[in-house]
């Protein structure tokens, strides 16, 4: 012990988890008076991390005010049945965790640790939070899981800064409007915003969502299953990055048809609700999983066989009649490519009876006023001159056509932003074009014949933030071609033959949203440990087997890790099926010293 207390004198770290600790020693109150012979109390340091985890420690003594300097306190997993008043004398602590302990309150001192950023008081017997908490400010992560809770403090209000809140397992039955509207003053700080509001043995008894929740722009992943919720507000349009919704187990009878507009939704989970049908609206989402079992469903839309992108879509325990029980029962592909088969010929194809220069024209004169030019799926074989004649156009969309070769006079498009060419016959990379288009930010070439990409065609492009290369096998650069594009924040790659992740992909220091699904990769690197930047992981229908522990220190910031699909066999099913944050939780617990 006496080591570790030197050590810890000269790092200012000092970590006594799992060592059967029935109280704090002493010395670790005492700190620099406790500086011993042989050593230079001029070299000693204040200690600035405590961990005290996994013990049987049953007090936490006021003398914990000696430790001025502490920023990180962990005293989680032990026998603690209150915390010390002095707690709120510490005002360097940026994280406190007293989580799986025996704690019936915390005392409103905390409001004095205005220095506060994460709190965990998750697996106690708490039935309210302090209303002082409200004071810090600067608090961002907040869980508080499995607890007694019932409602929470409106001043957390003030916690304006709010980036993840975990309240699984509690008795809540709201969650008021101000304190939705105050956190979402400030989510363009390009953080996902977490909410969490589930329950699993002590269950919360939400009766609805808040009609402001489409808010909450930079929402990525909201869970509310299992509660009494009977309506979701047509408002959930506005979380437009949404990619995780869980809402099964509640009183859903319908579903408004403005949840087709949540373009990043990857995952649908409405699972033993009420719904009688499922929205036509709906079936524009690109979902990769798509859960109605155990609802009132007596037939489907046949659009949702345009649904390509599912994998798993899940109808077991409805009372549906216009399909066989071994199509409900058996692989997707094959209820989806029946439900196509019943749609109208011209609806499946995207045909239209207007002529091709009437539909120009029309689109070229909504352009002049919003300098977006829409001309997808209209079956063009060339680039029409309007495209380039249209004064500081900023978005063109070409996609769904058979367009071949893209005109040296798309060069001369200065204010271009955004192009959009998936879906066409495009084989060659056009770097002489994209070297002209200097404020182009967002690419999309997926579902084309591309050919190799030139090992410099990524320098003509070094500004694009949003690249999309889906289904162009063999369509990449050499290494490093990836560290051109330094902008970068969201990269797709699915199915592309893809065997390995890249050193120079894994580096990119803005990337947010990675998607290389569908491919032959066999592991993912340690290296995505440094990508801090990563909110949204897809390695989907791989052939991964392991997943490394150092995955596990993502969990911070990574909001979407989907690996369905995988022969994972380094991770129980039962962890997975839980989602992202469990998987990243099971991982960080397997890292040692963790």
């Amino acid at each position: 012990m006496e080591r570790m207390l030197k050590a810890a004198r000269a790092s200012g770290s000092l970590n006594l988890s799992n060592r059967s600790l029935k109280e704090v020693p002493d010395d670790v109150y005492k700190s620099l008076d406790a500086v011993g012979e042989g050593e230079n109390w001029w070299e000693a340091v204040e200690l600035q991390k405590l961990i005290l985890a996994h013990n049987d420690i049953e007090l936490l003594k006021e003398d914990i005010r000696n430790l001025p300097m502490l920023s990180v306190l962990n005293i989680s997993h032990n026998k603690l049945s209150h915390l010390p008043a002095a707690i709120g004398e510490l005002k360097s602590l940026k994280s406190l965790d007293v989580s799986s302990n025996l704690l019936h309150e915390i005392p409103e001192e905390i409001g004095s640790v205005t220095s506060l950023i994460k709190f965990d008081c998750s697996n106690n017997q708490l039935k309210e939070l302090p209303s002082s908490l409200g004071n810090c400010q600067d608090l961002s992560d907040l869980k508080a899981t499995n607890n007694g809770l019932i409602s929470l403090p409106e001043d957390i209000s003030n916690c304006s800064k709010m980036l993840k809140l975990d309240l699984e397992g509690n008795k809540l039955t709201v969650l008021s409007e101000k304190l939705i509207g105050s956190w979402t003053s400030l989510t363009e700080l390009n953080a996902g915003i977490c909410i969490s509001i589930t329950n699993n043995a002590a269950k919360n008894t939400l009766n609805g969502i808040p009609e402001n929740i489409g808010g909450l722009s930079r929402l990525i992943r909201l869970d509310l299953h299992q509660n009494r919720i009977s309506v979701i507000p047509s408002s959930i349009m506005g979380c437009s990055l949404l990619a995780e919704f869980y809402i099964g187990n509640n009183f859903l009878t319908s579903i408004p048809a403005e949840t087709g507009k949540l373009t990043n939704l990857g995952t649908l989970d409405l699972h033993s609700n009420k719904l009688k049908e499922y929205p036509v609206e709906a079936c524009k989402l690109k979902l990769s999983v798509l859960d109605l079992s155990n609802n009132s469903l007596s037939s489907l839309p046949p659009e949702i066989g345009l649904m390509t992108t599912l994998r798993r879509l899940v109808l077991t325990g409805n009372p549906i009649r216009t399909l066989r029980s071994s199509l409900v029962t058996g692989p997707t592909p094959a209820l989806l490519r029946f439900l196509r088969s019943r749609l109208p010929a011209e609806e499946e194809s995207g045909t239209t009876s207007e002529s091709k220069e009437k539909v120009i024209v029309m689109a070229s004169r909504l352009s002049l006023a919003s300098k977006e030019l829409s001309l997808g799926g209209h079956g063009l074989s060339v680039v029409p001159p309007q495209v380039w004649e249209t004064s500081d156009i900023t978005k063109v969309d070409l996609s769904r056509n058979t367009i071949e070769d893209l005109p040296v006079e798309l060069s001369s498009c200065a204010s271009l932003e955004t192009l959009i060419l998936s879906r066409n016959k495009i084989k060659m990379w056009p770097s002489a074009i994209l070297k002209s288009l200097q404020h182009l930010v967002c690419l999309k070439l997926d579902i084309n014949p591309l050919k190799q990409i030139p090992s410099d065609g990524f320098e003509a492009a070094s500004n694009l933030q949003i690249l999309d290369l889906n289904g162009n096998a063999g369509c990449l650069p050499e290494y490093p071609a990836f560290s051109s594009l330094m902008q970068l924040q969201e990269l797709y790659l699915r199915r592309m033959q893809i065997p390995e992740v890249r050193v120079d992909i894994i580096s990119l220091p803005k990337l947010r949203i990675l998607d290389m699904s569908q491919n032959s990769i066999q592991s993912i690197p340690e290296g995505f440990k440094n990508a801090t930047c990563l909110q949204e992981l897809r390695f989907s229908d791989n052939n991964i087997s392991a997943l490394p522990a150092e995955l596990g220190l993502l969990e911070p910031t990574l909001q979407v890790l989907q690996l369905d699909g995988n022969p994972l066999r380094s991770i129980r099913r039962t962890i997975l099926d839980r989602g992202t944050k469990a998987i990243l939780s099971y991982l960080k617990d397997r890292l040692p010293n963790q």
